[in-house]
C-alpha cells in the first residue's frame, strides 16, 4: 500500500514553516537529459514531481552551449535515450555527431512526446535548499514563484553546467565584446571582419576555433595546455553501427549498459609488446579512420590506458599526425601535448582544427612561453606584445562536477551542514548518488559515478532508474527517508582511489581532477571503474538490503545494513566475477593430471609476459636427477644479482610457464636475473622431494652463478604460494647445511604451516580461487599427516634465528593470509629483519596475474625494491612502466 504523499500531511508543512510552498513528492533541478527522464520515470511511478530550471526551455547543457561548432562527441546512435523503443523509432539523427541545434530539437521532441513541460518551472533559479529535520522534507526557495517543499530532492544539474570564470586581470576594462562558449548568445554572434581572440583549447575551443577562423578577419588563439585531438570524420551515422542496432536493438542496448564506457565496442585484448610496429600503426590508422572517441581510447592495444609505455606508443603516433598537418614547426610543437598521457585528459574530436593553424589569419600564442599579463581596454597584453581585439571568447571550461552542484545554490543538510563545507577537501559521496548527512538528496551522474567517463545518456538512465526504483521500494516498505552511512561513504572513497590506480588520469592536471579551478581540492572525481561494473555494484547494494544506507520511516521504523560494498580491488573483482561466470568444477575434482592440463590451458589464455633481455631454458642437478629451469636476464649490462625462484601450484601443479609473466615483470623491475626452478611434483614425488630439490637447485645455481651471468656474492631466494614454502624451507636448509649464502628472501603468499584453524581459512574458504578444500587436497597429495610438522613442510615450526632478511607478502582474501603474517611475525621475534606487505583487497593470485590485475603493480614494485635492498644494489633502476 503506498504511503500518503507529502501533500496530504499539512501538519508537517506547518512544522516546516512552508505552508505556502508548492507541495510535491520529488523536486528535480535541471531539465536536460537527466531531468526529462526523471520526470517520465517519476510520473509513471505515481510520484508528484516538479523540475526547476533557470533556462526558458528544456535542454540543460545543450540549451546553453550554442557556440559555433558545438556537437556531441559520442555517436548519436549511442547518445540517445534507450528506455522506449518507440521513441527510438520515431526519431532519426541526421549526422554521426549531431550539432547542438539538433540535440536541442531532440530534447524538445521528447518533452513534447511525453508532455513534460507542464511539470517544469522554467526561468526559475533555486536560491537555497534546506533539510527540515522535523518535517523530514527539503524546502527550496526560488527567485520566481513559490518555494517548493519536497520529500526527495534530486540534482540533475549535469556535470558541466557551471562555467569557470576567467582568471585574468582586467576583464572588466575591455571595451569590446566578451563571450563564453558555455553561455553563447542564443541569437548568435556576428564575427565577420572582426579581430577575435579565443582563450582555451579544450573541447569547446577545438570545436569553435575552425568555425570562428572562417568568419573573423583575424583570430588569435591563446593556449596554455595543448590537448590530443583526432578527426571526427563527421557525416551520416556509420552503416555498421546502425546495422548492429537495427539487427537486435535490445541486445545492442544491453551490451552498452554492461560495457566499460556505455558504448558497445569491444576493447583490444592484445598488448602493445605483442604487436609489431607495423601492426600498431595499422591499428592506429584504422581507429583514426573510424573517427570515434571510444574506439581510439580502447581499441588500439590493451595497455594504452593504464601503462605508460603502451600509452606512449599511441601518444607518439598522435604527435606525429600533428606534425604532418601543421606546417610551421614551432606552431606544431606548441600544439603537441607532452605533459600528460593520451586519454588522461578528455581527448577532442576535431574537424580541421590543426589545419586551421595553417590559415594566414590565425595566430597561436603559447602561454607557457608568453603568459598573459592583463586584459586591457583594447585587447590582450602578454609579457612580449599586445593584441588589439574586437572580441574575446573565453573557452576556459567549467567548474566540473562538484561545481555543477555547489555553484547552483547553497545546500544545507542535517544540522544545517553545508555541502560546500563537507566537500571542501574534495567530494565525498556514496556511489556518486548520495552524501552522508544529506537525507533524501540524490545526484544524477554526481562525483563518484562514471558520469563524464561514460556515454552520459546510458549513465543518466541507470542513475535515474536506480533512484526511482529505490523510492518505489521505500514507499512499499513504509520508509520515508534514506541516507548514506559514513562507513559506506569512506569505503567508496577507498574504492575510487583503488580504481584510479588502474588508469593514467592521476598523472594529468585536468578538470577531471579539479586542477583547472584555482584552490579546488585535487582528486579524481568521475568513477573510473567502468559503466558495467558500476551498474553491478549498484545492483548489489540493493540485493544486499540497501547496504550502506540508513532507512527510516514513521513510528520509529528503521533499517541500517552498514558496511563497504566493494572490498576487493576493482580488477580482482572483475577477475573473480569472470571465473565465477565460468562455473568451473573444483580444481581438485580433475585429479592431478587433469588439473595440470586445465592449468596449462588456462595459462595459454593469459597475456604474454613482457619482453626482457633474454630468456633461456636449461637443466640443473636436482636432489634426484636433472630439473628444468628458465632463466630471465635483464636487458641492462651484467653481471646481475641472481634470484632463485620457485613457482606456485600446491607442490602438485605448475611449471616455468605458470609464473612466466611474474618472473619477467620482476626481472624488469629489479634488474636481476631470475632463475625459475622446476622442482618435482606430488603425488609422484611426495615430501620432501620439493624441499630437497629446492635446496639442490640453490646450491647448483650458486656454483654456476658466473656461467649464468650472475654477480659474485650471495644469492636471493623467492617464491609464490607453495613456491614460497620451498623458498622459506630452502633458506633454513642453507643455514643448517653450510650455504650457499643468501642475501634475502621474498615470500609471496607463502604456505608456512599445516594447520587450517586460522581465521583466514574460515573467512576465505570459498570464492577466491584458492579454496580451503583445494589446500586440503594439495596437502594430502604432498605430505602425510605424520610429516607435516617437519620444518621442511611447515617452516613456521622450524628454527628461525639466523635466517636472511625477508619481505613477506600476504593478501587480504587468501586462506594463507594468516600463516604468512604469522611467519613474518615469528621471523621478527627471532631477530630476523623482516618487512610485510599486507595487500588489502587482493586475493591469492593477484601479484602473479601480471597485466590482468593491474593494481598489483605497486606491490610488485615494492617487492623489487626489497630485493635490491637485500642485494645492496645502489644504482637506480629506470622506472618500470605502470
Amino acid at each position: 500500500m503506498p504511503l500518503p504523499s507529502a501533500s496530504q500531511t499539512p501538519s508537517e508543512m506547518g512544522a516546516a514553516g512552508a505552508q505556502d510552498a508548492q507541495q510535491v513528492d520529488v523536486a528535480v533541478v535541471g531539465a536536460g537529459f537527466a531531468g526529462l527522464y526523471l520526470l517520465i520515470r517519476l510520473r509513471r511511478a505515481g510520484f508528484t514531481a516538479v523540475a526547476l530550471d533557470t533556462a526558458d526551455d528544456v535542454g540543460g547543457t545543450w540549451y546553453w552551449n550554442r557556440y559555433p561548432g558545438a556537437r556531441c562527441d559520442i555517436q548519436t546512435t549511442d547518445y540517445s535515450y534507450t528506455f522506449d523503443p518507440e521513441l527510438e523509432s520515431a526519431w532519426h539523427w541526421s549526422e554521426k555527431y549531431a550539432t547542438q541545434p539538433e540535440i536541442l530539437r531532440y530534447l524538445g521532441f521528447v518533452a513534447d512526446r511525453y508532455d513534460l513541460r507542464r511539470d517544469i518551472r522554467f526561468g526559475t533559479k533555486v536560491l537555497t535548499a534546506t533539510w527540515d529535520e522535523a518535517a523530514q522534507r527539503w524546502l527550496l526557495t526560488t527567485d520566481n514563484g513559490k518555494p517548493v517543499s519536497c520529500r526527495y530532492y534530486i540534482m540533475a544539474s549535469g556535470c558541466l553546467s557551471a562555467p569557470k570564470p576567467p582568471e585574468i586581470d582586467g576583464v572588466g576594462d575591455f571595451k569590446g565584446e566578451i563571450y563564453f562558449t558555455g553561455r553563447w548568445p542564443h541569437d548568435g554572434v556576428e564575427l565577420a571582419g572582426k579581430r577575435v581572440a579565443v582563450i582555451g583549447t579544450g573541447s569547446s575551443g577545438v570545436q569553435s576555433i575552425p568555425k570562428i577562423a572562417e568568419q573573423a578577419a583575424r583570430l588569435t588563439v591563446f593556449q596554455r595546455t595543448p590537448n590530443f585531438a583526432f578527426p571526427a570524420h563527421n557525416g551520416p551515422s556509420p552503416a555498421d553501427r546502425v546495422a548492429a542496432l537495427e539487427k537486435d536493438r535490445a541486445d545492442y542496448r544491453a551490451q552498452a549498459r554492461m560495457s566499460l564506457t556505455g558504448v558497445p565496442l569491444e576493447r583490444a585484448t592484445e598488448f602493445s609488446w605483442q604487436l609489431s610496429e607495423a601492426e600498431r600503426r595499422q591499428r592506429f590508422e584504422k581507429a583514426l579512420a573510424a573517427g570515434d572517441l571510444v574506439a581510439m581510447l580502447s581499441q588500439l592495444w590493451a595497455d594504452q590506458g593504464g601503462d605508460l609505455e603502451g600509452n606512449a606508443l599511441a601518444s607518439d603516433l598522435l604527435r606525429e599526425r600533428i606534425r604532418s598537418i601543421v606546417k610551421d614547426p614551432e606552431t606544431a610543437e606548441a600544439l603537441t601535448p607532452r605533459d600528460h598521457p593520451f586519454g588522461s585528459k578528455r581527448p577532442c574530436l576535431e574537424t580541421d582544427y590543426y589545419a586551421t593553424f595553417n590559415r594566414p589569419n590565425v595566430t597561436l600564442v603559447n602561454l607557457r612561453q608568453e603568459p598573459i599579463q592583463a586584459i586591457t581596454a583594447s585587447g590582450i597584453k602578454t609579457d612580449r606584445r599586445s593584441f588589439d581585439l574586437d572580441v574575446i571568447v573565453f573557452a576556459t571550461g567549467f567548474d566540473a562536477m562538484t561545481g555543477a552542484i555547489t555553484s547552483v545554490h547553497p545546500i544545507a543538510g542535517r544540522g544545517g551542514k553545508s555541502i560546500s563545507d563537507v566537500w571542501a577537501s574534495g567530494p565525498k559521496t556514496y556511489l556518486g548518488l548520495t552524501v552522508a548527512g544529506f537525507p533524501n538528496l540524490f545526484m544524477i551522474t554526481g562525483p563518484g559515478s562514471p558520469s563524464v567517463f561514460s556515454n552520459m545518456v546510458v549513465s543518466i538512465e541507470q542513475h535515474a532508474d536506480w533512484v526511482v526504483d529505490c523510492l518505489m521500494a521505500m514507499r512499499e516498505a513504509g520508509f520515508t527517508a534514506i541516507e548514506a552511512t559514513e562507513a559506506a561513504q569512506a569505503g567508496w572513497a577507498r574504492h575510487m582511489a583503488d580504481c584510479s590506480q588502474l588508469t593514467l588520469h592521476r598523472l594529468a592536471n585536468t578538470w577531471y581532477t579539479g586542477a583547472n579551478v584555482p584552490g579546488k581540492a585535487p582528486g579524481l572525481m568521475p568513477y573510473p571503474g567502468g559503466v558495467g561494473p558500476y551498474r553491478t555494484i549498484c545492483d548489489e547494494v540493493v540485493s544486499r538490503g540497501m547496504l550502506g544506507f540508513t532507512l527510516s520511516g514513521p513510528n520509529g521504523a528503521a533499517q541500517c545494513d552498514d558496511g563497504e560494498i566493494v572490498r576487493l580491488q576493482p580488477d580482482v573483482r572483475l577477475v573473480l566475477n569472470m571465473l565465477a561466470d565460468l562455473n568451473l568444477p573444483p580444481l581438485e575434482s580433475f585429479g592431478a593430471e587433469g588439473a595440470r592440463g586445465f592449468v596449462a590451458q588456462f595459462n595459454a589464455t593469459r597475456p604474454a609476459g613482457r619482453p626482457v633481455g633474454e630468456v633461456l631454458d636449461g637443466t640443473l642437478a636436482g636432489a634426484d636427477g636433472p630439473l628444468p629451469y628458465r632463466l630471465y636476464r635483464p636487458a641492462t649490462p651484467g653481471p646481475h644479482p641472481i634470484v632463485v625462484y620457485f613457482h606456485g601450484g600446491g607442490w602438485v601443479l605448475g611449471d616455468a610457464q605458470s609464473d612466466d609473466p611474474f618472473c619477467r615483470d620482476m626481472c624488469r623491475r629489479s634488474g636481476m636475473i631470475f632463475v625459475s626452478v622446476g622442482y618435482r611434483h606430488a603425488p609422484e614425488h611426495r615430501f620432501p622431494a620439493a624441499a630437497e630439490d629446492g635446496y639442490a637447485a640453490l646450491r647448483w645455481i650458486g656454483e654456476h652463478a658466473a656461467e649464468l651471468g650472475g654477480r659474485p656474492g650471495p644469492l636471493l631466494v623467492a617464491g609464490w604460494s607453495a613456491g614460497g614454502n620451498i623458498a622459506a624451507v630452502t633458506c633454513q636448509l642453507a643455514r643448517d647445511r653450510g650455504g650457499p649464502s643468501i642475501a634475502g628472501q621474498l615470500l609471496v603468499n607463502p604456505v608456512t604451516d599445516c594447520t587450517f584453524d586460522r581465521p583466514s581459512y574460515v573467512e576465505n574458504a570459498t570464492g577466491y580461487f584458492l579454496t580451503r578444500s583445494l589446500m586440503y587436497w594439495f596437502w594430502d597429495l604432498y605430505c602425510s599427516p605424520a610429516d607435516r610438522t617437519d620444518p621442511r613442510a611447515s617452516p613456521l615450526r622450524g628454527k628461525l634465528e639466523g635466517l636472511p632478511a625477508a619481505f613477506v607478502v600476504t593478501c587480504e582474501f587468501d586462506p594463507l593470509r594468516d600463516e604468512g603474517i604469522a611467519y613474518a611475525e615469528a621471523l621478527a621475534a627471532a631477530g630476523v629483519p623482516v618487512e610485510q606487505l599486507q595487500a588489502g583487497g587482493h586475493f591469492h593470485s593477484s601479484f602473479t596475474m601480471v597485466d590482468v590485475v593491474a593494481t598489483g603493480v605497486d606491490g610488485r614494485a615494492k617487492m623489487a625494491e626489497a630485493l635490491r635492498r637485500f642485494a645492496e644494489v645502489e644504482e637506480a633502476m629506470p622506472k618500470a612502466a605502470e
